[in-house]
């Protein structure tokens, strides 16, 4: 599955990591911006199918394991799942936006002082967006990983 062009072995690292950063970048600001986890989790895993494609399965440079896999897929449900029942406890229905000061970060009196006017303040919207994110890059590389491993068993027949 690897190809041979030198240019394409050079070019496709770069091109990769620049992809992970604005999917990063999609994921972070999606509570003010159009995109959000999916479309950013969508946008790493092209970074990993580049990296896949011109390297190969077993020497690309973005080599995911099974256990990083499993470990990233359960740190985004386990983490939606917690800020859904967060949600269910504090106002009685899960996912509800608990509000802009998620753990008491903001002093008290900065709070009285501002009130939150401004847009940004999206409550557990940035922390839903990152836990999609993390799912939607985890489970589109698991399957762009299972596709190129089922090719590879092919090829040895």
């Amino acid at each position: 599955m690897s190809q041979n062009s030198i240019i394409l072995k050079i070019i496709a690292l770069p091109i990769a990591i620049i992809l992970i950063c604005l999917g990063i970048m999609t994921i972070l600001g999606g509570h003010i911006t159009p995109g959000g986890g999916f479309q950013g989790g969508a946008m790493i895993t092209g970074g990993i199918i580049l990296c896949i494609l011109v390297y190969g399965l077993e020497s690309s440079l973005l080599n995911l394991s099974h256990e990083y896999i499993s470990i990233l897929e359960s740190i985004g449900a386990l983490g939606f799942i917690i800020l859904g029942l967060i949600g269910l406890f504090v106002a009685g229905s899960f996912l509800y936006n608990i509000g802009a000061d998620f753990g008491n970060v903001v002093p008290s009196y900065i709070q009285s002082i501002f009130h939150y006017p401004d847009v940004t303040n999206a409550g557990i919207v940035p922390y839903l967006n990152i836990f999609v994110g993390l799912k939607v890059f985890v489970g589109l590389s698991a399957i762009i990983i299972a596709f190129a491993g089922f090719k590879k068993l092919g090829d040895q027949s």
